[in-house]
């Protein structure tokens, strides 16, 4: 089994930028002078507790955007639930089109500070592009093709799970992309409400002035986005189906 999409340029040439990135901030790192308060602020494990945070963050986030996101989509697919369709995006619109640190200074007057309001708000801002795909990657579906499974026997449950749902993975898998960069960013504005994060750092090295700090704060995030961007890339070639690969 092979995947010609996945050359050997698209397999090493971002991970090969992102190391350089990073070995070049690590050399910066060696001879920058740190005084007592960016000391403090990079040491004791703050660093890698504020990337597993973010990481967790973007998982989980994404992981209840999928849950939403999608079964909404597959639901306002169907005939009885279309007419809601319009109000459903409005509605994902309206979320995404708040300001992300507006949507999470309200909910943190709502359920106070800590990593459920920061989760809630990354939800909100992310479930647009996952739902939006989903509905677009449905209806996209040839309807000859959904009359002739229906003509051969197969039930409702069948031709979801067996015609649609397969032919609309890709376009379901790049807006899951899309949710996935944007929960990095967003992320980025947990600090705001007690969620810590990447934000942590970056908003210390500005409060505190400490360039090393915000210097950190901001590669690890831009590298961290661009690092799963290239593996939802890969999961776009990876997990779309054979056939549409093999006549694409």
């Amino acid at each position: 089994m092979s995947w010609p999409q996945l050359s050997w340029p698209r397999l090493t040439v971002l991970p090969a930028f992102l190391i350089a990135v990073l070995l070049a901030t690590w050399l910066w790192f060696r001879q920058a002078d740190l005084d007592t308060i960016a000391t403090n602020a990079l040491s004791g494990g703050k660093v890698s507790k504020a990337l597993w945070q973010h990481v967790r963050l973007t998982v989980v986030s994404t992981f209840f955007v999928l849950l939403i996101a999608v079964p909404l989509g597959v639901l306002l697919t169907r005939r009885a639930f279309r007419r809601a369709s319009p109000a459903a995006m409005a509605l994902a619109n309206a979320g995404q089109a708040t300001p992300a640190i507006g949507l999470l200074a309200l909910l943190v007057i709502w359920l106070g500070t800590g990593t459920k309001a920061a989760l809630i708000g990354m939800i909100v801002y992310a479930v647009l592009p996952v739902l939006s795909n989903t509905i677009a990657g449905l209806r996209a579906n040839d309807p000859t093709l959904l009359e002739a499974a229906r003509g051969i026997g197969m039930s409702p449950l069948g031709v979801l799970t067996r015609i649609e749902l397969p032919l609309a993975v890709p376009l379901i898998l790049a807006g899951v992309r899309t949710a996935l960069v944007l929960d990095v960013g967003t992320a980025t504005l947990a600090v705001f409400g007690g969620g810590g994060g990447l934000g942590t750092l970056i908003t210390t090295g500005i409060t505190t002035r400490r360039m090393p700090v915000l210097v950190l704060g901001s590669v690890l995030t831009v590298a961290l986005a661009l690092l799963v961007d290239w593996l939802a890339s890969l999961a776009e070639v990876l997990l779309r189906p054979r056939g549409l690969e093999a006549g694409a």
